[in-house]
């Protein structure tokens, strides 16, 4: 699966404005992680378990 094929998507907690967002799609290896307002330039890749300790610091409300 190519980073052009794959689901992107956008945090809920996104403002809706188009300002400073990330977007994440996940693949069999892991999390790719790209710039919302640049999809066209490079993305980031990352583990399942690296992605997961991350949301994990974010100590986000339930």
């Amino acid at each position: 699966m190519t980073a052009s094929e794959s689901a992107w998507f956008k945090s809920s907690y996104s403002g809706g404005n188009a300002t400073e967002c990330v977007e994440a799609a996940v693949i069999p290896s892991g999390v790719l992680i790209r710039d919302s307002k640049r999809p066209e330039h490079q993305h980031l890749t990352v583990s399942a378990p690296t992605w997961a300790g991350f949301l994990a610091s974010l100590n986000l409300p339930h």
